[in-house]
């Protein structure tokens, strides 16, 4: 595993240890955290895999970043639009980069978030789904409709969601879950919605669930 530096952001990278290459898993760390926290989960996930994990670029305290600025009030949690779209923009940069520069197969990636990570996924897809093979979003928070870009509404039907959130998540409550599962049943045909007794994390029944997904979905595209 090694650390890179791109044009716009600091990165881990681990190889497929099979071998194996083409499909990519891009990771997104929630608020708080950096680049080291979701490449725990490579060994348990795919060996097939090309993992990379980008540190976030907001600098919130050593070793703690964050996608974009959130303020924390009785009414919830409220997001910096303008910082959003300027992050939006920075990671579709490093994405873009990220398919060249390892020549993903059929230029996508997947992706996976958690968090504020899970709030980037859905921005991402929704700017330009033509990135991705699917999306994977963790105890995350749906855009609002003020933030929504969907520039192309049938690809992005088109992309395999896999949306999970913990009955007793304390930071973003599962409401936050069933709210993205509402909306997105309504715009994709590929949608796989899971609630599991766990908080604000991924539990053991998660990763087992991300891990079969990811395997079943990439053999399905293999075989399409």
């Amino acid at each position: 595993m090694l650390q890179r530096k791109q044009s716009t952001l600091t990165y881990l990278d681990m190889p497929s240890q099979s071998g194996h290459k083409g499909d990519i898993l891009v990771m997104l760390h929630g608020y708080g955290s950096n680049e080291k926290d979701l490449m725990q989960l490579a060994p348990l996930l795919d060996q097939n895999l090309h993992f990379i994990t980008p540190r976030a670029p907001l600098v919130l305290a050593p070793e703690m970043y964050g996608w974009f600025p959130v303020e924390f009030t009785q009414e919830g949690i409220t997001i910096d639009r303008e910082a959003t779209r300027r992050t939006k923009e920075t990671l579709l940069d490093f994405l873009h980069d990220i398919i060249a520069g390892y020549d993903a197969r059929e230029g996508k990636i997947w992706l996976m978030g958690f968090s504020q990570g899970a709030v980037m996924s859905y921005l991402t897809a929704l700017a330009e789904p033509s990135l991705l093979h699917g999306v994977i979003a963790l105890s995350g928070q749906f855009p609002e409709s003020s933030t929504l870009v969907n520039t192309d509404p049938e690809l992005f039907r088109s992309i395999p969601f896999l949306v999970i959130h913990g009955l007793y998540d304390d930071v973003l409550p599962v409401t936050n879950g069933r709210r993205s599962e509402n909306w997105l049943a309504e715009h994709v045909d590929l949608l796989t919605y899971r609630e599991y007794a766990m908080g604000h994390e991924i539990n053991n029944h998660a990763l087992e669930l991300i891990k079969d997904w990811l395997e079943r979905k990439r053999k399905e595209k293999a075989s399409s």
